[in-house]
């Protein structure tokens, strides 16, 4: 994918109908399963990777670290790194970050009221 170069907020930039709108790049970054659980998972803590990974039962050491890229990309993870030996790594929600956090907590509510009704339509649809 190519990176749409920004100059400020336009309308044009935020035009959902067009494909290469980069509100089109931020959906298509942010709503995959990794980044939603990653962010829901950092919620307001500072965590290191291998803590992080622990958290996000099933990621890879690879899809954790291409996500957690993407997301300081983005600016929605801030990583610091400290000058120690071994190096520590640590990651955190920015603050647009946090506020995308607000949104994928209304996703996993969502999710959680309507799991059972779920299930039940797709042993429905299947059988």
């Amino acid at each position: 994918m190519v990176t749409k170069q920004v100059r400020g907020d336009t309308a044009e930039d935020a035009d959902l109908a067009r494909a290469d709108s980069l509100a089109r790049e931020i959906f298509s970054d942010v709503a995959n399963k990794w980044a939603l659980l990653i962010i829901e998972f950092l919620g307001d803590r500072t965590l290191r990777f291998s803590e992080l990974r622990r958290e996000v039962e099933g990621i890879s050491h690879k899809m954790l670290t291409q996500n957690l890229r993407m997301l300081e990309r983005n600016g929605l993870v801030e990583r610091t790194v400290y000058a120690s030996v071994p190096p520590r790594v640590e990651y955190t929600l920015t603050a647009p970050g946090q506020d995308l956090r607000e949104t994928i907590d209304g996703l996993c509510r969502w999710t959680r009221r309507h799991l059972g009704h779920i299930e039940s339509s797709r042993r429905g649809f299947d059988g």
